[in-house]
């Protein structure tokens, strides 16, 4: 049973650079019986051009592609029009961020699209994969230490000259999540003197192995789902006065703390930038979710004080190649969990991995926390019912049944 699979160009006005679908994964899916349909220059942004794809169809003509498509894949979260155009009953796979874009969300619920927003897909180990959020935020925290280091008036790593020694810098990288562990290990690796800060003391161990000391604020924020939960007003105190010491010592600070669906949470104050170096560079990467730092403007460079202040927005289209690369195959496993050359299209909404990275599905709004938030009067969609189990099938062994079985 044949699936057909769009890809669209992206029209973010932030400049999205990614594709959602690279030649490679279209070898892999192949099998599945797949036809692969594609905008117009859809990758060549990020160094696929249409040539590069081979067995796919490119054509200019947006509005046909949506229209004849069971599956459309995309990185960002589309236009209203993009979703009106889609047929009845198909799949949309991207990143959606229903909370913060709740018309989208409903155009999809009305339109009975099954909507899989990459940025649900639960944090568990059979689900790593699929992890988009985590593949992204890996080139992030890669990307956010040479951003520092471009924006820095001193070098990272030691360095012996005729005339003397050149200390090496100290980076502070605040929030150890994927980006964060990442940023560490950049950092270490062009030879700076690391500390990694957390709200988790779990990440003790992590940041450890990554060569960096690991500043022990004796709070433990450990929430649900892989993310930290908010700090009370006393433990905020608590952190502040142990962590301003760390940040007023630092050369270059990366900040990466993210609480879904919520503001950034503010990891660094006026006051706290101002007993900062001169010269010390802060590298926000909250700043999409409102920044962690007190003075961030997202998009851009600031100077507060004695410090710059880096805001960066979309830091993986940046590095577009491999960003798609590794997104592409987040979605590969998607889809090879949803699609099987004897069924075709046929999602198992019992299995946890399908059910939480489900958004819309028939005409319902399935994910609870994004139904409350944005149309708490919307039903919530019948349960499940789980799969038939396949009929029993006696072997044909060319007897009769009336032999005697020895």
């Amino acid at each position: 049973m044949t699936v057909k699979i769009s890809v669209l160009k992206e029209r973010d006005e932030g400049g999205e650079r990614r594709v959602a679908l690279i030649p490679q994964v279209v070898e892999k899916l192949a099998p599945l019986g797949i036809a692969f349909s594609m905008e117009t220059g859809a990758g060549l942004a990020s160094s696929y051009p249409d040539n590069a794809y081979t067995g796919v169809s490119v054509s200019p003509d947006r509005n046909a592609l949506l229209a004849d498509a069971d599956i459309v894949l995309a990185v960002q979260p589309p236009s209203l029009d993009t979703v009106r155009a889609m047929k009845p009953g198909s799949v949309l796979v991207s990143f959606v961020y229903g909370r913060n874009n709740p018309d989208l969300v409903k155009a999809l619920r009305d339109g009975k699209i099954t909507g899989f927003a990459m940025e649900l897909v639960p944090r568990i180990s059979r689900a790593q994969a699929m992890d988009a959020l985590s593949s992204q935020a890996t080139l992030a925290g890669y990307y956010a230490v040479l951003m520092g280091a471009v924006h820095m008036p001193k070098i990272l790593p030691m360095m012996t000259t005729a005339v003397g020694s050149l200390r090496a810098a100290q980076v502070l990288v605040m929030g150890l999540g994927v980006a964060g562990l990442q940023a560490l290990a950049t950092a270490k690796r062009l030879g700076a003197v690391t500390e990694g800060y957390d709200v988790r003391p779990e990440t003790r161990e992590e940041a450890q192995s990554l060569g960096a000391k690991f500043v022990d604020t004796g709070v433990d924020a450990t929430g649900q789902g892989g993310y930290a939960r908010e700090l009370t007003d006393d433990e905020k105190h608590k952190v502040r006065t142990i962590l301003s010491e760390h940040i007023a010592r630092s050369d270059l600070i990366v900040t990466t703390a993210a609480v879904p669906g919520k503001r950034a949470p503010r990891l660094i104050d006026a006051e706290q930038i101002s007993a900062m170096k001169p010269g010390a560079v802060i590298i926000d990467l909250g700043a999409e979710g409102g920044g962690n730092c007190e003075g961030t403007v997202a998009g851009q460079t600031v100077r507060v004080g004695p410090a710059t202040i880096v805001g960066p927005v979309n830091v993986a289209s940046m590095l577009a190649e491999q960003a798609s690369e590794l997104y592409a195959k987040n979605i590969m496993h998607l889809l090879q969990q949803l699609i099987t050359k004897e069924h075709g299209l046929a999602p198992d909404f019992t299995d946890e991995v399908i059910a939480g990275t489900a958004l819309t599905h028939d005409g319902y709004i399935t994910n609870d926390g994004v139904r409350a938030a944005i149309d708490p009067t919307s039903p919530a969609p019948p349960p499940v019912a789980p799969p038939a189990p396949a009929p029993a099938v006696t072997p044909d062994t060319g007897h009769t049944g009336k032999e005697t079985v020895r």
